[in-house]
């Protein structure tokens, strides 16, 4: 499923410069992104890029 939202190839990166890792959800609170994500996105393919940004999009939608 395409989410609203999602980048076009090339993807770009979600990060904002704002590197606050939230201890209660284990997410940047500027990129949405966990650790993991974080580290692997210079190495990602452009479709598991894709997949990240539909998870950030998800995280912000849930409100968690």
């Amino acid at each position: 499923m395409k989410l609203p939202g999602v980048p076009p190839s090339p993807v770009p990166s979600p990060c904002i410069q704002v590197c606050i890792m939230d201890e209660a959800t284990g997410w940047c609170e500027g990129c949405w992104r966990t650790l993991d994500e974080i580290a692997g996105w210079g190495s990602a393919s452009e479709a598991i890029k894709i997949k990240v940004w539909e998870k950030i999009i998800l995280r912000q939608y849930s409100g968690e």
